[in-house]
């Protein structure tokens, strides 16, 4: 991870300061305010500003005036009520703003997520700085001949070596261009100049949420199943997050992250099979892909 000589006096003049404030702050998340915390090879995500707690959270479900003098244990009992019955609007009172560096794809896969406001670092203005995203051998995999968009076994080392070989000439090459091209003897716009850049050239963007939406976010992005270079910055994210609100963090992971949808037919199948009925996949009702999904999360071998 790298940070310009301005990022870096930018962080340590913003950790100098102290301000004086009535608002509600979270001393683990003040700790790590600004700090960023080191994603992939070159990339990075940092809070730079928050608002509420998961005394927030509470507070707009109660519709209180104070903070109240309700007991940690029942706050906490309201916050995993209000999760697991889909309750949205009291998570929204609290918002958090990340500073983040990230390859372009991995930007493009991200800004999907449009419950958001997001900022982002303009090629049009500046020079975008020369670090590409190159991924580690073990996760250089082959395309999974049963999902389109999945990865299956590593490649062999050699073939690995090769692939990083191939990304970093092509990216070199193309930031090389890129600079002839806004050199004195062409002088290009930058607005085009850019297009030339290769998809793991890193950019920058500053991307504000309300809690609720996070957690959306996250629930897809830090899943297993999630590509793994986004899921890096979920999991950074996630980290993050449960310094700042833990009980909404904990209820998050134990009724979205950790948990699974069952439809009415899967929900049928189950009660049959609690009931003793062993089940095959023609006699629930289920397509073959439905049946191996629902296998899947009650983590049951096709053979039994």
């Amino acid at each position: 991870m790298r940070l310009t000589p301005e990022q870096s006096a930018e962080i340590e003049t913003a950790r100098a300061a102290a301000h004086a404030t009535r608002r509600p702050t979270v001393a683990p998340l003040e700790e790590r305010l600004f700090l960023p915390v080191p994603v992939l090879d070159h990339g990075f995500v940092r809070v730079v500003d928050y608002m509420g707690d998961d005394a927030a959270v509470v507070q707009a479900a109660r519709v209180s005036y104070g903070r109240g003098t309700r007991r940690a244990l029942e706050d906490e009992g309201l916050i995993r009520y209000l999760m697991r019955h889909w309750h949205s609007t009291p998570f929204e009172m609290c918002e958090i703003k990340f500073h983040v560096k990230l390859p372009i794809f991995v930007a493009r896969q991200w800004i999907r997520h449009r419950t958001a406001s997001v900022n982002e670092y303009s090629a049009r203005y500046s020079i975008l700085d020369k670090d590409f995203y190159l991924p580690a051998p073990e996760h250089m995999a082959r395309q999974s001949k049963d999902n389109r968009q999945g990865r299956a076994g590593v490649l062999e080392p050699e073939t690995a070596a090769r692939v990083f070989s191939l990304l970093r000439r092509d990216a070199e090459q193309a930031y090389a261009d890129y600079e002839e091209m806004l050199g004195e003897e062409i002088g290009l716009a930058r607005e085009l100049a850019r297009i030339n850049l290769t998809l793991n050239t890193y950019t920058q963007w500053y991307w504000k949420t309300d809690l609720h939406n996070l957690f959306h976010f996250l629930r897809l992005r830090a899943d297993p199943h999630a590509q793994y270079e986004i899921r890096a910055y979920a999991e950074a994210m996630l980290g993050l997050t449960e310094a700042w609100v833990p009980l909404s963090c904990k209820a998050f992971r134990d009724y979205r992250l950790g948990a699974v949808t069952f439809s009415a037919q899967m929900l049928a199948c189950l009660k049959r099979m609690l009931a003793g009925a062993r089940m095959t996949q023609e006699e629930s009702g289920l397509s073959k892909r439905e049946w191996a999904e629902f296998q899947a999360a009650l983590e049951v071998s096709a053979s039994s």
